[in-house]
């Protein structure tokens, strides 16, 4: 064998012990190192700079290399075997990150018209390195996202300061031997299961008001005393969240339980305590024990300051909007009740429906009002429309202003028995006209906030779709373009009082819109807008890589959105969507363009499905 054919199958052996190339067949594998070159670099050589296109793919062969963003934040330490310089292969684009051998180090270039063969032949590829695309722009969003003053309460996860050893007993244990294990742990409070299964929870309380108070005997079973299926919480939740449930219920303890109901933690009073009391998370409690609206009103002002000072704290976007969300429901919720506690009792059951953003738990800084009325029974108008016109007015000196389109309560069209709400909806899925389709896109994003829930359910199964109707919504969808131009520059606005900015909601509309109309297909009843993207990835309308691009580009825009939308609210100015890019570093801009050409990417893909006959 000469010296030559030793190199070549030198490198052919080592792409064949390295991702994506173990994957491929010999013959592919085997054509591979005569299209490859070795290269040199000492320690501290920039290998490819950002703005550079380079001429392949760099694979590590010995050494290492970090990429790292403009402001010189590492985004990603490469060792043997790792790869850079996908950017150019892939979107035909220079790269955004610098690439710097950290030791000297030895590169395999794969020649770009080889690679682009290569990933022609074998899609696989293209996808492995996609997804590696994909992760170096999360982590550069993370980047972007990264805390000013560390992390904040409402964004910590319950589960970080609950209690993770569950102490528990079985239903068929004695309450003696309940007591004697609390005892034992030092523990005020203890879970009591029947098998996996949560079957409920034994207190301090419990004992001293069920047991020693009634003079129950000790040596009765433990679920005489104890609360039967007590109120629980996802273990991924955040403390804002227990904290609102534990205030409106008046519990001091709270089980957290897995996706199979299993008990996985125990957060209770004294666990948020520890957290420091004048954060903000405080607030929803302080919402919950106003006596009048002029309180309420006092208390719902807080609330853009406090998700202002949040946007310099270690929370996403999207666990923005859940605090947003849940902040706003417990002003909603204590208005309604003060709104309905003069008049006379309700004539007949009600439910009371959040829509839109606030139906999604994806409420910004700027919402308007967006909600319904389901009435049980005919001939009661006269209350409902007080009651609804009493809220809305409320809302609104909360600093929720009406919706323009009048999509509220107070409009008899939003207010109405199921049989009419199920009528409407035969009529939008058969006859889907653009105000159809408008509305159509209202009632699918629907949530249950007040009344009875039973009415919420009996109208959410009611709900009729069509071929036809989904075809309109994804037509709809697909022209909801965000602000990018063919070679890829932002569209801005030439005149007027948002001169030079771009609407970046168009961009977050997108994503809203083609989720719900993925879910639809998927036949999914997911409300949110990242759990529909997953409903399709589960149903195999879209496939992973795709899926994630899509939730780091809303992540993305939802962050530069609030970020610009808190700035407006130091200024004193009240909030909108018009971003100028002018105002934004080189890196974000960058990020933007990505994030909009992957929207733009999933609209095409959307068109696709759909056909020709609707977009």
């Amino acid at each position: 064998m000469s010296p030559m054919d030793a190199e070549l199958r030198e490198i052919r052996d080592f792409l064949a012990q390295h991702a994506p190339f173990d994957a491929l067949p010999a013959p592919a594998l085997n054509a591979l190192p005569r299209s490859c070159t070795l290269r040199y670099h000492r320690r501290g050589t920039v290998v490819l700079d950002a703005g550079e296109s380079g001429d392949g793919l760099y694979v590590v062969r010995s050494g290492a290399v970090d990429i790292t963003d403009e402001a010189g934040g590492l985004i990603e330490r490469l060792g043997a075997g790792r790869a850079f310089g996908m950017t150019t292969m892939l979107e035909h684009r220079p790269t955004r990150h610098r690439c710097t051998a950290i030791e000297d180090t030895l590169v395999i270039v794969l020649a770009g018209d080889a690679f682009q063969r290569l990933v022609a032949d074998h899609p696989a590829v293209a996808t492995y390195y996609a997804a590696t695309h994909h992760e170096r722009l999360s982590t550069a969003i993370n980047r972007l996202q990264q805390a000013t003053s560390g992390a904040t309460i409402l964004g910590t996860g319950v589960g970080q300061i609950a209690s993770r050893d569950v102490v528990s007993v079985t239903t068929d244990a004695t309450i003696r031997e309940a007591a004697a294990t609390m005892a034992e742990h030092h523990v005020s409070s203890l879970v009591v299961r029947d098998g996996e299964r949560l079957a409920g929870i034994l207190t301090d309380r419990d004992l001293r008001t069920r047991v020693v108070a009634e003079g129950l005997d000790t040596d009765r079973p433990v679920t005489e005393a104890m609360t039967v299926d007590p109120v629980t919480l996802p273990q991924d939740s955040l403390a804002f969240e227990a904290l609102l449930e534990m205030s409106a219920r008046n519990i001091h303890h709270l089980p957290l339980v897995d996706a199979a109901g299993r008990p996985t933690g125990l957060v209770t009073t004294t666990d948020l305590i520890r957290l420091e009391k004048s954060n903000p998370v405080y607030l929803a409690a302080d919402i919950a024990r106003q006596s009048d609206l002029d309180g309420v009103v006092v208390q719902a002002q807080r609330i853009p300051l406090v998700l202002a000072q949040l946007v310099d704290q270690d929370v996403s976007a999207a666990d923005l909007g859940r605090i947003m969300t849940a902040l706003g429901d417990a002003v909603r919720r204590r208005v309604i009740a003060l709104v309905e506690a003069p008049l006379t009792p309700a004539p007949t059951a009600y439910a009371w429906l959040a829509l839109g953003s606030v139906a999604r738990e994806e409420e910004g800084l700027g919402s308007d009002q967006d909600h319904g009325l389901v009435v049980a029974e005919e001939g009661h108008d006269e209350w409902f429309a007080a009651l609804a016109d009493g809220v809305t007015e409320a809302l609104e000196r909360c600093g929720w202003p009406r919706c323009p389109g009048d999509v509220m309560a107070t409009n008899p069209t939003w207010r109405t028995t199921p049989q009419a709400w199920r009528q409407r909806f035969a009529q939008w899925a058969h006859e889907p006209s653009s105000d159809a389709v408008l509305a159509v896109s209202t009632v699918l994003d629907m949530r249950h906030l007040a009344g009875d829930p039973a009415l919420t359910v009996q109208l959410v199964a009611g709900r009729t779709s069509s071929p036809l109707l989904v075809g309109h919504l994804a037509a709809q969808a697909v022209r909801t373009r965000p602000p990018l131009g063919f070679f890829r520059n932002f569209v801005l606005e030439h005149e007027g009082e948002h001169r030079d900015t771009l609407d970046i909601k168009r961009g977050i509309s997108a994503v809203v819109q083609m989720a719900r109309v993925l879910a639809l297909r998927a036949g999914s009843g997911a409300v949110g807008t990242l759990d529909r993207i997953e409903a399709a990835v589960d149903a195999g309308a879209i496939d992973r890589s795709l899926a994630d691009d899509l939730g780091a580009a809303l992540e993305l825009m939802g962050h530069l959105r609030v970020r610009h939308q808190a700035d407006q609210l130091r200024a004193g100015e009240r909030p909108d969507n018009h971003l100028a890019p002018a105002g934004l570093s080189d890196r974000a801009r960058r990020h933007l363009r990505d994030a909009f050409g992957i929207v733009r990417s999933a609209q095409q893909h959307l068109a696709q499905l759909v056909g020709p006959g609707y977009v």
